[in-house]
């Protein structure tokens, strides 16, 4: 049977989803969470995940509530984890801390968790219920819920380009074809990715650091770069920045390898799909890392190869209102259509003005 929830229950979990969000940039790898204590219909206390390492969203808030939180009813957005990790387990904090009620959005897809935190604070006498605001809870993570089920990451395909669909001059000129208010709102993408992806071709032509330039931010996501014969410059700005680079090739060579790793570069050598390392292997590799969201921002060879294996959950494309004409470069480097039916159908799942530009976020239909 459904649990009903009442109006009551519902806006202290928007309150508890409001917080978690607050976590949107530095929580990386762990999930984003929120909690709020309320005992005799007064909130008593209130926290929220803050970085990986840190409390969690369960111990902030009993921290705050202190012995007020006796008897209190405590709504997260994700399930108690159970388990020793960096942390205590919250589960055990709850039961301590003499709460009576338990609410949460979503189960913990881990399975170190999994039921295991709703079980442990049953077999204390609390009372337990689930399903309060899930899908909006599994918006909040969905790459931690994917690389937990599916063991890698989520992957939104960053694409520029203007209202005719090109992304460069003929000569590869492309400099800047978004305003620059799309620029940053795109460093936000990157912000809360746990790794930037691009390729070598990028690199030897634009040169761009990928790192996150926002003051929301406090850690820089893994630099990914595919790059087959390993030959990333030493002086690359990608190299060059704070955070860790991983090059991804498919031809080991042996002096080339060791430059970059003087560098502190991370070499790995994966399987070839078409001369390039082969994307599923590289989603693979990600996730095994503890990658939750993948920003993929590339040319058209690269970006076409990850959509036309559709091996994305979104396309973020920022559309400036400028034409380039038939000669300019295309959007994304996708095979030619026998026919209509074998198109890529897609739907808008948000559209935004950025600046002069509009932000169209699109999944698959």
């Amino acid at each position: 049977m459904n649990t009903i929830f009442s109006e009551a229950d519902h806006a202290v979990m928007a309150r508890a989803l409001e917080l978690a969000r607050r976590g949107l940039y530095t929580t990386d790898p762990n999930p984003r969470v929120g909690c709020v204590l309320v005992r005799d219909g007064q909130v008593v206390g209130e926290g929220w995940h803050e970085r990986a390492g840190g409390p969690h969203a369960e111990a902030a808030a009993l921290n705050v509530a202190g012995e007020r939180a006796r008897g209190a009813t405590a709504y997260v957005t994700l399930e108690p984890c159970s388990h020793f990790g960096r942390t205590p387990p919250c589960a055990d904090a709850l039961i301590a801390a003499g709460v009576a009620r338990v609410v949460y959005a979503q189960e913990d897809p881990n399975p170190e968790v999994s039921g295991r935190g709703a079980a442990r604070l049953r077999a204390h006498g609390m009372q337990v219920e689930s399903g309060l605001m899930a899908e909006e809870a599994a918006k909040l993570n969905p790459g931690y819920f994917k690389r937990r089920r599916e063991g890698v990451p989520w992957v939104r395909v960053k694409l520029a380009a203007s209202i005719d669909g090109r992304t460069a001059l003929a000569d590869g000129e492309s400099r800047w074809i978004t305003s620059k208010a799309a620029r940053t709102d795109a460093q936000y993408g990157r912000a809360r990715s746990s790794a930037i992806l691009t390729g070598i071709g990028t690199i030897l032509a634009d040169d761009p650091a990928l790192n996150v330039r926002i003051p929301e931010s406090n850690r820089q996501p893994l630099r990914v770069v595919l790059d087959s014969r390993l030959r990333t410059p030493s002086d690359s700005r990608v190299i060059n920045r704070e955070g860790g680079v991983l090059v991804i090739g498919v031809h080991d060579d042996a002096a080339r390898r060791q430059s970059l790793e003087r560098q502190g570069v991370e070499v790995a050598i994966l399987p070839a799909r078409d001369g390039r390392p082969d994307p599923v292997e590289v989603l693979k590799l990600l996730g095994s890392r503890g990658a939750n969201e993948l920003w993929l921002e590339a040319g058209a060879t690269l970006a076409g190869a990850f959509i036309a294996a559709g091996l994305f959950d979104e396309l973020v494309v920022y559309l400036a209102p400028t034409l380039l004409g038939p000669e300019a470069r295309a959007l994304a480097g996708v095979p030619p259509l026998a026919n209509l039916e074998q198109r890529l159908r897609l739907r808008f799942s948000e559209v935004r003005q950025v600046g002069d530009d509009l932000c169209l976020t699109l999944t698959r239909d």
